[in-house]
């Protein structure tokens, strides 16, 4: 009898098709505190307290980033920004989180926290100036406490660890907070940043938001578990929060940040959201989204909740509301005046910042750069 050595069987045997696999466990009901139709609920592990002021405060912040991003996406549609990556529907799961931070801690954003540099007090377009393909980076990170944006997926998770670690051999107590998507949960870097991070035991929060479709995959194809869960072979919590719910995710990041600071390590947080628009201007959601889940998550607007939580429970009137949207769209008219005003870069630019020190290499690239340029000078033209 001859045997096939590729599935070890004997020829023409018909084999029975391999078992399913279990089923995956449950992912733990989400944190909320404010329902998508806009009631005050309490939960047992997070008995936090917001005055009717800082409510206003997250609200204003959440009608403004919703605005620039409105301001930028046009932009992008008309020319005006090579690309832009569009975070509407995930507005609460980034100021949240971001409001949480302390001055000290540093933020590694990935390249769709808008909200995230709104709240770290980032000029909005200075954002705009990378999009615009005018300059490398809009900021100083030291400026801030917030990294660059990374386009390289999950890279940023790997650098935020380091840097945690670098925080604790201080002997700061300031914690780090890494941003990326239920796509980066994937990559080998963000793996790698989970196990540093638990077995030097880094003062740092990660925090993914899951949209739920990386690109045109969905989620169930990266993760047979939820992607919370993933801390527990890592050896550290996982909370999933609703993303849509932006008491909640300041609350859970809050204590996990606390948590962070005080010596307890690292927390994986899930902010289970939706991306409601494309992934970036050079996407077309509409090829591989279902209309109708779409429309579902209209249903539980992050911006919606919280202004009806505030006109239900009288924080607030129509008047506050309507300053609130003049506002904001005085921001972004502004924003569009400032970034079409935006001045050419020098082409030499190219070639500052390559190093923190001169570099021959960089600067023979730099020379051979400039005659060639001055090549065309005579050129008739």
């Amino acid at each position: 009898m001859t045997i096939d050595a590729a599935r070890g069987t004997p020829p023409g045997t018909v084999t029975a098709p391999p078992p399913p696999p279990p089923s995956p466990p449950p992912p733990q009901e989400p944190v909320r505190l404010l329902t998508p139709d806009g009631r005050r609920v309490e939960h047992p592990d997070y008995d936090a307290v917001f005055t009717a002021r800082e409510v206003r405060s997250l609200y204003r912040d959440l009608v403004i980033v919703r605005r620039l991003d409105e301001e930028a996406l046009a932009l992008a549609r008309q020319g005006e920004l090579a690309v832009w990556p569009s975070l509407r529907g995930q507005e609460a799961a980034q100021v949240g989180s971001a409001r949480a931070l302390q001055p000290g801690d540093m933020a590694f954003p990935s390249y769709r926290e808008h909200g995230v540099a709104w709240c770290r007090g980032v000029d909005p377009v200075r954002e705009l100036g990378s999009f615009r393909g005018i300059n490398h980076a809009g900021w100083d990170p030291r400026e801030h406490n917030l990294h660059l944006p990374t386009i390289v997926i999950g890279s940023q998770v790997l650098h935020a660890t380091g840097y945690a670690m670098g925080v604790q051999r201080d002997g700061a107590e300031d914690a780090v907070i890494a941003y990326f998507g239920d796509g980066a949960t994937s990559e080998g870097d963000v793996n790698e940043a989970f196990a540093w991070a638990a077995v030097q035991n880094a003062p740092i929060v990660f925090f993914c938001q899951n949209n739920q479709w990386a690109i045109s995959e969905p989620t169930e194809r990266q993760s047979r578990v939820p992607l919370h869960r993933r801390a527990d072979g890592f050896g550290f919590p996982g909370v999933r929060v609703d993303g849509n719910d932006v008491l909640a995710c300041l609350a859970v990041t809050a204590r996990a940040l606390d948590n962070a600071r005080s010596g307890q390590g690292p927390t994986l947080v899930e902010a289970f959201t939706y991306r409601m628009g494309a992934h970036t201007t050079t996407d077309d959601p509409g090829r591989y989204r279902p209309r109708a889940e779409t429309e579902a998550w209209l249903l539980k607007d992050p911006v919606e909740r919280v202004r009806t939580y505030l006109l239900a429970c009288g924080a607030a009137d129509e008047a506050f509301l309507a300053e609130v949207e003049a506002e904001a769209e005085r921001i972004g008219a502004d924003l569009r005046t400032r970034c079409r005003e935006l001045p050419d870069p020098d082409l030499d630019e190219l070639w500052d910042n390559v190093y923190a020190a001169e570099h021959p290499l960089v600067e023979d690239e730099r020379a051979a750069f400039a005659a060639y340029l001055a090549s065309f000078e005579d050129t008739p033209r």
